[in-house]
This record gives C-alpha cells, structure tokens and sequence, in this order.
C-alpha cells in the first residue's frame, strides 16, 4: 500500500505552491505515495493545484499581493499555520510523513513565529533533539550545529553535542540500509588542528568523542581536515559525514559532480520529515520558472522512509 505523506506548500509569497504542484504532476510521484497538500489555496490555484491532483487542506494567508513576492507577515504566518497543523496531523497517524516546501525565516520572524525555521520548530513541539542531514546520490552527510554564528560555534561544540548528534546518524544510516554505516566526522580547524597548533577542539573534544563512540560499538573515524574527509566520502571511503557547521556540509554538497538534487531531511523525530534544499525564492516567485526537482526528490525520500517504517 502506498505510504500517505502530507504535504506543506510552504511561503504562498515564494516557489513553494509552484513546485508543489510541479512534483504532484510527475509520474514517478503519483506511483511512489498518496499526497495531500496543506497551504494558502489561492496560492495553489494560481500554481495550478486541482483537485484532481491531491486533497487541499486549506491554511489561509487572506490577502496577498502575488505581484510583489517577498517576506511578510501574513504569509509567515500562513506557511507557519500549515507546518504546525501538518505535524499534528501525522503525529497522530493520519498520515505517515511530512514533505515541507520552503519557508522564509524572514516572514517567520515578522509573524512572531516561535522558532526560526523548521528544524528549530520542531525541536520545540518534539521535545527531542533532531538530526539535520542532507543525501544527494550516494552523499550523506548530518549537521552538529545548524544555523549558527560562527563566533559561537567553538562554544557550541560540546563532548555531549558530538555524541548525541553521532548516534542519530547513525540510526539515520541504518534507516537507509546500512548494517554498520561507517561515519567520518570532520574537523573544526585546518588541517585537523595541527596537533593543537591551530586549535584544541580536536584534541580536546572530537577525539575524545570519537573514542567514547567506538568503544559504544559505533563505527566513527576521523576528525579529519573538511578536504580530506569530502573527498574520502566521495570516493567511498566513508557511508556518512558528520560535518560541524552548516556550511562544510552545504557548499560541497551543492558542487559536488553528483546527479540530480539533494534532499534535506531530519531524523530523530516521531515520523519522517523532508523537503528540498533549497530556498523560497522569492525572485523567480510566479514566474512558472521554479524547478521542482527537488521537491520531487523530497518526496520520494520521504515515502522511502515511511515505506521502511512501516514495511
């Protein structure tokens, strides 16, 4: 039976109702689940949503002015209103996972939402600390620290934070078919720190947390330089990278010579969350230019995941 999965429109104002509609259009979609979409309708219906395509929970932003896209309050509002309706309705089983087209933390913030992103939300209304992590082909690779400051990020670092984010990764590999996934952890300073040279948190906090993790029976190798760990996962030496900071996940994995789009997911949560990495878009909003390529790819994931869940 195929997996029910819901789906977020996202910012009305941004791509996201365009390719929602775009990835309910692709074959390859309508075989893999059955989709049901929550968002502003008026927004859907000017992407072209029918409702031949999918069911239509509507979470309305009221008045939009569709020929100025852009952050605002209304549609933070609105996108905010279908995110947390959306993961009432699969925590309680109606359907078995959640696909979120993107949403601007900018018209959050004007909305007064109380996290700035989904990850951040659902951190809330889960209790529990999430996983971020992004595949693309044969690339996986998870977040410690998310949207973070880097002049905070030393700080953030933790023993504790390492190894909790560590063993998520690793359920997270598992769900994707790895027996025993093999995770390379990436270093904070260049060149690994050069023997504390250029920093300690390697000798001081990821070393040690490597040691913990393998005597747990986990399989963690490093902390190695960012270049030497990338280019080591790509050639197969590694099933999952473990980076440190946003960007030493994001930019390789967007320039990496991969085929097709990467998907971003969270992991650790009470039901399977994904959506495209990428943003809303606002420059190409209503334009019928916007590639939902990723969109699509969020959504065969995610039915992945629930079909291995409930399987």
């Amino acid at each position: 039976m195929k997996p029910e999965l819901l789906l977020t429109a996202g910012d009305p104002l941004g791509i996201g109702p365009e390719i929602t509609v775009k990835a309910l259009r692709r074959p390859a979609v309508r075989r893999a689940c059955r989709p049901t979409v929550i968002g502003d309708s008026a927004a859907l219906r000017r992407a072209g949503w029918t409702p031949a395509l999918a069911p239509l929970l509507p979470a309305e932003a009221g008045r939009l002015d569709f020929g100025r896209p852009g952050p605002t309050a209304a549609g933070g509002a609105a996108s905010l209103r279908a995110v947390l309706a959306g993961t009432e309705l699969v925590k309680s089983g109606a359907f078995c996972g959640l696909v979120t087209a993107p949403v601007s933390k900018e018209a959050w913030a004007l909305a007064g939402a109380p996290a700035p992103a989904h990850t951040d939300l659902f951190r809330l209304l889960e209790r529990r600390e999430p996983l971020m992590l992004f595949s693309r082909g044969s690339v996986n690779a998870a977040l410690v620290t998310e949207h973070l400051p880097l002049k905070r990020l030393a700080a953030a670092l933790t023993k504790k934070l390492v190894l909790q984010k560590a063993r998520l990764f690793a359920s997270a590999l598992r769900a994707l078919g790895f027996k025993q996934p093999l995770i390379a952890l990436c270093a904070l300073n260049p060149h690994a720190g050069d023997g504390g040279v250029l920093g300690r948190e390697e000798l001081e906090t990821l070393a040690p947390a490597i040691k913990e993790l393998n005597r747990r029976g986990l399989r963690v190798k490093g902390p190695l330089p960012s270049d030497a760990a990338w280019a080591d996962h790509l050639a197969g030496g590694s099933d999952g990278l473990l980076c440190l900071y946003h960007d030493q996940a994001l930019v390789p994995l967007k320039l990496a010579p991969l085929k097709g789009p990467a998907v971003h997911w969270t992991w650790g949560l009470t039901f399977p969350r994904t959506s495209p990495a990428h943003g809303t878009a606002f420059d190409i909003a209503g334009k019928g230019r916007a590639d939902a390529a990723g969109m699509e790819a969020a959504i065969l994931f995610a039915a992945r995941l629930a079909s291995r869940k409930t399987g």
